[in-house]
């Protein structure tokens, strides 16, 4: 078995705070089958839980400057020069999410990180699925026939995560956290809200101004409210999610099996993190020590009927996601890959425009690389074999490079084929003709595809490439 180290990298810009975690892990291959995967990754650098920096008091710009000092400062830190960065990733979530300048950030990260990181922003679904795979993946392919339920509460948002054996197959997320409202530290005078925290002030009836101080009756009224519509959102019994705020609450509708037995539950995030010190017996009264209704609301939430089963102790609770996206942001393409142009590396932002077979009609076919061919900067296909053999990827391969001839693809214009088998190579000799016609095709091999939206490629090395996945369904 060969192998090197290769470095990673994690940032997190959440409602309250940020922080990066960088570690080395194994890139292998082994000699009897030629696969290469990612081992064994393990933290050289993690920064401490910082403040996220906004500009001014409203929270609704970041202070990009101070961003990128920080991101200079960790990397210092960590020892690490961004062109030693193999993947990773860095997600801008909750309120930091919502910001005029968050695409901006989104911008600066990938600049600043030479296109090692996938970096997005608003992506509710990628942060269930990273939340889930940094706070309790471990601990359920343990037990792989009991679901897990993963809630990483945070600022502005509560992601949510159901899986069993390590994979994530349902998410959601509500816009329920703890700095919807904001307060001078220590006390219960209002100094701020999001726009959604002054409609729930509204539907809930309660006239607290800013600078007012809001009294216990309407704190309890709205801790009540956050709770029962978490209760809501993880039973499936939805009433009180049918109304309409309830609607702008929930993003995305985090849907229960039928006959699912109840999960066991994990708590992730900087209120998942309070949620399990209150359990582990910290009985400090809660406050505003933080500005937000954080501590109250890991509170409310351990009293509440919400806690009726086992509870699992969160692998790294608030920094489930950023380890989520250290660990899991990115994946390796097989060795046996096919790259035309690897000079044109790295893409991002490419769509996944579906799915097509061997047994795809030639319309299905011609239809599904025509959407390829009006995507400017190209786009990725999903790739179905049934029987593997060399007779169905010679027909795939040669109905492919007649739709790809007829529809006059441009030399550079990304065309990305994503199969699960070792045969890259194979398919993309026979769609390219053996190399004569001159496309920039690009067969990745040995790669479990996630139901996304969009896919980043990553530079050529060592014959692999590292591959991201983000804009999750749900």
């Amino acid at each position: 078995m060969r192998s090197r180290l290769v470095q990673l990298i994690g940032l997190d810009f959440g409602s309250t705070t940020c922080s990066a975690v960088v570690a080395e892990a194994r890139l292998t291959e082994h000699c009897a089958t030629g696969r290469r995967e990612l081992e064994q990754a393990v933290t050289r650098y993690r920064s401490a839980l910082v403040m996220t920096p906004f500009v001014g008091q409203t929270e609704d710009v970041l202070d990009l400057e101070a961003v990128e000092e920080l991101i200079e400062g960790w990397l210092r830190a960590a020892e690490v020069k961004p062109d030693e960065l193999f993947g990773g990733g860095a997600l801008i979530t909750g309120l930091a999410a919502g910001t005029a300048n968050a695409t901006q950030l989104t911008a600066l990260l990938r600049k600043r990180l030479q296109d090692a990181v996938i970096a997005t922003a608003s992506d509710p679904c990628l942060e269930s699925f990273v939340a889930f795979m940094g706070s309790c993946a471990k601990a359920s392919v343990k037990e792989p026939q009991t679901p897990f339920l993963n809630l990483d509460i945070g600022g502005g948002t509560t992601n949510l995560a159901l899986g069993m054996n390590g994979e994530v197959l349902r998410t959601g997320c509500l816009q329920i956290g703890a700095r919807h409202l904001r307060f001078a530290p220590g006390t219960l005078r209002l100094i701020g809200t999001s726009s959604l925290g002054r409609r729930q002030l509204q539907w809930l009836g309660i006239e607290t101004e800013l600078g007012e101080t809001l009294d216990s009756a309407a704190l309890e009224r709205l801790l009540d409210y956050y709770v029962t519509l978490l209760y809501s959102a993880c039973t499936g019994q939805r009433s009180e999610l049918q109304t309409a705020l309830g609607h702008q609450i929930e993003q995305v509708e985090l849907r229960i099996p039928e006959g699912m037995p109840p999960p066991k539950l994990a708590f992730s995030g900087g209120v998942g993190a309070l949620i399990l010190a209150r359990l582990a017996g910290d009985t400090q009264p809660p406050s505003t020590c933080y500005g937000d209704l954080g501590p109250h609301l890991a509170e409310r939430i351990v009293r509440s009927p919400l806690l009726h089963g086992e509870i699992v102790r969160s692998e790294h609770a608030g920094r489930a996601t950023v380890y989520g996206l250290l660990e899991h942001a990115t994946v390796i393409s097989g060795s046996t890959l096919s790259v035309s142009r690897p000079d044109l590396l790295p893409l991002r932002d490419l769509p996944i425009l579906g799915s097509i077979s061997s047994q795809s009609s030639p319309v299905a076919l011609h239809d599904a690389l025509l959407l390829l061919r009006r995507s400017p900067d190209g786009g990725a296909l999903r790739v179905r074999l049934f029987t593997a053999d060399l007779s169905e990827l010679r027909t795939l391969g040669m109905r492919l490079r007649e739709c790809i001839c007829a529809l006059h693809f441009p030399p550079t214009q990304p065309i990305v084929l994503l199969l699960a088998e070792n045969l890259g190579k194979v398919l993309g000799a026979y769609v390219t003709g053996f190399s004569a016609l001159n496309i920039n095709l690009l067969v990745l091999d040995e790669i479990s595809v996630r139901s996304a939206r969009f896919v980043q490629l990553g530079r050529l090395q060592d014959q692999v490439i590292p591959v991201s996945f983000y804009g999750l369904l749900p």
